[in-house]
């Protein structure tokens, strides 16, 4: 079996590149699912060229968590459940159990996800297209390199979503020069959406995927954090990149007048911009989605998981393995978890403002992050990220409440 993550040893001049870039398309490719699709076409289609300034104004505070989360994490040498439960004894477990929800919940959305765009490519049935879905997965974290196996894996399919949205793009001809004065000058500011994407890109185990898997390749401490920052900005940039290609493609179809199909909008908006050709990529660009998601969120919540005991971590990859298997069979078994769903996608609202704000407790703490200094203003960055994030968080458990109330 292999090791549970890659060995420190990796870390060398000649790796540690890969390394930085793999960590940054991990999470990347963790944000961008088979949900990161349908809200930015269905948010394009509401707010069209307004939402460019919705897109610039969540990387602005993308950009503020992650480096908050990334630089704590990998200064202190802990990871996210770890720097919790020294903030506040118990708070890690709590996080823990938390993300674990929300992963596995999110998970069958991601097989889901995969297997849809089987189906739209080879008009496999769902069923069949999650289970080979799984075990493509289940082929990375059987690699004897497992971290190495993930990066490269995550990096290529980033390269071929981002390649092919790119070519609808150019197909659809989006009013560009719209899109970039209102990237500036909305005529409206909506929030809602602002507040949406924010939680979809840094959101619950998202932000914690690259600077857990930069923990796991011993990338840590003060002399890596050139590194670190780069990478982290990295990470939000390649995801704002192609949230900015598919505002784009979805554009261009919409400004001529066009309704997209409420089923399905991100599909619609691809065949109607660019015929058969547009809908079979995204097909590819769907399944890729959520692979890659399946990938990020069972590794990353099974991270959270390797504190709570010794043979979780001793087994780390076998655990993801499992993880990814519950996953696949509550889809294939249970047609619509739909109170799983509505119940993690509440609690993962409030994933974000306790993590974030435990990293920030935890920057302010030398016994944690030892003679590392955390920039005042990052910190002022962060609380308004908690601040924007415990809202929304709030306003979830809210509409879960009054929907159960019914």
């Amino acid at each position: 079996m292999p090791s549970p993550s890659t060995s420190p040893a990796e870390v060398g001049k000649k790796n540690t590149a890969g390394v930085l870039l793999g960590a940054a398309f991990l999470m990347a490719t963790s944000a961008i699912g088979p949900g990161f699709l349908t809200q930015t076409a269905v948010f394009t289609e509401q707010f069209k060229a307004n939402f460019a300034f919705v897109i610039l104004a969540s990387v602005i505070l993308d950009i503020g968590a992650q480096l908050n989360v990334w630089r704590v994490i990998t200064m202190s040498g802990l990871r996210g459940q770890d720097v919790a439960n020294k903030v506040l004894p118990g708070l890690g477990y709590f996080v823990a159990f938390l993300v674990a929800l929300g992963g596995l919940a999110f998970n069958v959305g991601n097989i889901g996800g995969a297997a849809m765009g089987f189906n739209v490519l080879f008009g496999l049935n769902l069923k069949s297209g999650a289970i080979i879905s799984a075990l493509i997965a289940f082929y990375i974290f059987l690699s004897k390199e497992m971290g190495k196996a993930m990066d490269n894996f995550t990096k290529a399919l980033g390269f071929v979503m981002l390649a092919l949205t790119l070519y609808v793009a150019f197909v659809t001809r989006p009013p560009v020069g719209e899109a970039v004065v209102r990237m500036v000058a909305p005529t409206h500011i909506p929030f809602l959406p602002i507040v949406t994407l924010l939680g979809g890109t840094v959101g619950g185990y998202i932000t914690f995927s690259g600077g857990h898997r930069l923990l796991d390749a011993g990338i840590k401490g003060t002399e890596h954090l050139g590194e670190v920052t780069k990478s982290s900005v990295t990470g939000i940039v390649v995801a704002s990149v192609m949230r900015i290609l598919l505002f784009l493609a979805v554009l261009g179809v919409v400004a001529t007048g066009a309704k997209l199909n409420p089923a399905n909008p991100p599909a619609s908006a691809f065949q109607i911009g660019a015929g058969l050709i547009g809908y079979k990529i995204f097909g590819i660009v769907l399944w890729a989605a959520g692979i890659t998601s399946v990938v990020g969120a069972s590794y990353t919540s099974v991270s959270f998981l390797r504190t709570l005991h010794k043979s979780i971590d001793r087994h780390n990859a076998k655990w993801i393995i499992g993880f990814i298997t519950a996953s696949t069979l509550l889809f294939v078994t249970v047609e619509k978890p739909v109170a799983l769903l509505i119940l993690a996608g509440s609690l993962n609202g409030l994933i974000l403002p306790i993590t974030l704000g435990s990293m920030l407790l935890a920057s302010r703490r030398r016994d944690i992050i030892g003679d590392y200094k955390h920039p005042n203003w990052m910190i002022a960055f962060g609380v308004l990220v908690v601040a924007i994030a415990l809202y929304a968080g709030v306003s979830s458990l809210k509409g879960m409440a009054a929907l159960w109330s019914r």
